[in-house]
């Protein structure tokens, strides 16, 4: 573990040891209603089954869905992607089960496929037909998701630096202990009510390299939103349980047979091209592997036109443009 995070655990048992957890709380909710106050939906709040699920619809013409990755919320597009394809597509940009907007959905939040069956639902209230599903790194998983449970229903895929196979190797022990039950009682509310809002710039700057994020993409996204409570408990069990859903997944992708379209940068050390992408496009007939060189996790904000011209592509192959 980095440095921080053994210190993190001492503060947690001092803090604990010294009776001051209702002081964690109280900081923890001040915060939590700060950041959702700065930060409220730039959508509507649909109910499904009791669920409620927030989506940004924007645009006319073939529908889109566009699923964010892990911390994300739809903001992550909304930021500006999706301004540059609502003259041509209905964009339907979704939160995932506990993050941004969207509510937890229990016991089955860290399972990609309860996840597009979720926005699956919520899609159908919005009279979504036929869509392009476009998943970014762990959107990608719930992507795939949509597609296995749904085969007929999109009429393309399109993944962006998509996590879809399972990896060699494990994922940081941390992923262990926030999963645990002293980790959730401890580490994330003390995440909440303490961790500095600069360390956001530091953290945004990781996921971005090799590039810079945007000017304003910082003050744009509601990162706070993702150090909720909530939030980072789902984010962290969703993260940490992927692997074996990801397991169990792929071996069934060659039934799938719209057309598939993937966008990924040689340069992405968060989900690796060859682990995921390239075996895709050796695997799948139907998939069509764009690389991009010098580009990390996030091209659609390093090379926006790539995936505007990869949507357009997977729509002319499906035959809605």
């Amino acid at each position: 573990m980095p440095k921080t995070k053994p210190l993190l655990l001492g503060l947690a048992a001092a803090l604990l040891l010294g009776g001051c957890a209702a002081l964690v709380d109280k900081r923890a909710t001040s915060r939590e209603n700060a950041f959702e106050a700065q930060f409220p939906p730039t959508g509507q709040l649909l109910q499904v089954n009791g669920t409620t699920v927030h989506a940004d619809v924007r645009g006319s013409g073939p529908d889109l869905v566009l699923i964010h990755g892990a911390s994300g919320n739809t903001r992550d597009f909304t930021f500006d992607l999706v301004g540059r394809l609502t003259d041509r597509y209905r964009v339907i940009a979704l939160d995932r089960p506990g993050l941004g907007w969207t509510d937890s959905i229990g016991d089955q939040t860290d399972n990609p496929l309860a996840q597009a069956d979720l926005l699956r639902a919520a899609a159908n209230q919005l009279d979504v037909r036929d869509p392009i599903v476009l998943g970014h790194s762990y959107g990608g998983a719930v992507t795939m998701g949509w597609a296995l449970r749904d085969p007929s229903g999109p009429s393309a895929l399109v993944l962006v630096s998509g996590a879809t196979y399972p990896w060699p190797g494990e994922l940081s022990r941390w992923y262990d202990f926030m999963n645990s039950s002293i980790g959730e009682h401890t580490a994330v509310p003390l995440i909440t009510a303490f961790a500095p809002e600069s360390r956001v710039d530091d953290i945004v700057a990781g996921i971005f390299e090799p590039q810079d994020p945007p000017k304003g993409y910082v003050d744009y996204i509601g990162a706070g939103l993702s150090a909720r409570r909530e939030s980072l408990i789902a984010n962290s069990e969703q993260v940490g349980n992927l692997k074996p859903y990801l397991a169990a997944m792929a071996p069934k992708y060659p039934e799938l047979t719209m057309p598939i379209e993937i966008v990924h940068g040689d340069a992405d050390d968060t989900v690796y091209l060859d682990v995921h992408s390239s075996r895709m496009a050796r695997e799948l007939p139907n998939a069509r592997l764009t690389v991009l060189p010098g580009i990390g996790h996030m091209p659609h904000h390093a090379d926006p036109q790539a995936i505007v011209d990869a949507i357009d592509r997977a729509a002319a192959r499906a035959g809605i443009r």
